[in-house]
């Protein structure tokens, strides 16, 4: 991907970026570790977005 991009691509860059985040650790310590891990984390190399 080149290093112009158009403002809607950004953004949507931007909130995949934010759902790939891991889980927060007030929310693992509320659930008592029941949930530990996020279903939708992406990484960069080996799962490819489709934008």
């Amino acid at each position: 991907m080149g290093s112009i991009k158009s403002k809607g691509l950004k953004r949507r860059l931007l909130i995949e970026s934010k759902t790939s985040e891991k889980v927060p650790t007030w929310v693992m310590l509320k659930t008592k570790m029941k949930v530990r891990t996020n279903p939708k984390r992406r990484h960069w190399r080996r799962n490819k977005l489709k934008l």
